[in-house]
């Protein structure tokens, strides 16, 4: 029985290293795409190459990568904690939610708050209005969780309400915005990593490396909670604590990610249960597994959204609605016990 164990831990680690090999491959057949050709033998010597790679390619696919995965592990540990398979940042209603905190202060922002502070600070007020709004939000799904008679569909069209509900603050924003903030908005909503920056790159690696860290040391309380909350809780887990820090975490990463790329819906949903197919649900390796997935499909989508209508691009957030709506209906169906 240990050497079956040994070797099942094994696999599972020759798979995440697949992964990690599968993502680089893609990150340089993602910096060799593109309208311009490139040479990576000339990489140096060429003014207008480096150009190309250093300023545009390289930051925009490093944007793709780590929002990739923090999404995904998000993802994976919000179905786990929620026990819910249907659950992720966009289903919830974090990721509208989110956008709402965000256009809160691209619109209304120099309105209510010194603009001076603003024009300053603007990403980190957009972070703080994203993360603020979003913790509200995932505060009342919890609620709702705890209520008597809820169930997993009840927690999944909750989220879809409070979408709703913030999809229509975000129109009533659109609507009395002046022109260049409407059209800073419109285009952040559509989700894209076409403004990437290196300015993004320094605050997004920290924020996914300490954040992915943090939730994977939850990993085995997770695993506990998995066999029922109240195993869990004879076993010694604090299970209120445990939920309230994975949503708080979940939430601020969810947050961080959206201020920077505007809403990018499935990743969360998508790339879990794919992780969970190949992995099992041991979020040891689950967590690690998704994130590592989430990153890529956000970059493989980012790099068909430039170059499907080359020279013109499509907004990533279109691709994978595209490819996660289908992917949630199929789920939803198959929950409710339906055979397609």
């Amino acid at each position: 029985m240990k050497i079956f164990k040994e070797n099942i831990l094994t696999k599972k680690n020759c798979l995440l290293c697949a992964l990690v090999i599968i993502l680089f491959l893609i990150i340089v057949f993602s910096l060799n795409t593109g309208i311009a050709k490139v040479n990576f033998k000339n990489f140096g010597s060429d003014l207008y190459l480096d150009n190309i790679i250093l300023k545009i390619r390289l930051p925009r696919v490093l944007l793709a990568v780590l929002a990739g995965l923090i999404l995904g592990a998000t993802g994976a540990v919000m179905q786990s904690i929620l026990r819910n398979p249907l659950a992720s940042p966009y289903t919830l209603g974090i990721s509208a939610s989110s956008a709402f905190g965000a256009g809160l202060i691209i619109v209304l922002g120099r309105s209510f708050l010194n603009p001076v502070l603003v024009n300053n600070y603007f990403s980190v007020l957009t972070i703080l209005g994203s993360f603020s709004i979003a913790l509200i939000t995932i505060l009342i799904i919890n609620q709702i969780a705890k209520a008597e008679k809820s169930n997993n569909t009840t927690i999944i069209l909750a989220g879809v309400a409070l979408s709703y509900l913030f999809s229509a603050g975000l129109s009533f924003f659109k609507y009395i915005a002046d022109q260049d903030e409407l059209s800073t908005l419109t285009i952040w909503l559509l989700g894209g990593l076409f403004r990437a920056e290196w300015l993004d790159i320094l605050v997004l690696t920290p924020t996914a490396l300490i954040g992915i860290y943090l939730l994977a040391l939850l990993a085995w309380d997770i695993n506990t909670l998995n066999a029922g909350a109240e195993i869990a809780l004879n076993l010694g887990v604090n299970v209120k604590k445990l939920r309230r820090q994975g949503t708080i975490i979940a939430t601020l990463l969810t947050s961080i990610v959206v201020s920077f790329t505007g809403i990018i819906a499935f990743i969360g949903l998508i790339a879990p249960h794919l992780s969970r197919m190949i992995f099992g649900s041991d979020n040891r390796y689950l967590i690690f597994a998704s994130a590592l997935l989430g990153a890529i499909i956000l970059l493989t989508a980012d790099t068909l959204a430039r170059t499907i209508i080359s020279p013109a691009e499509i907004p990533v957030g279109i691709i994978t609605s595209l490819l996660g709506a289908p992917f949630f209906l199929y789920m939803l169906l198959k929950k409710r016990g339906y055979s397609l």
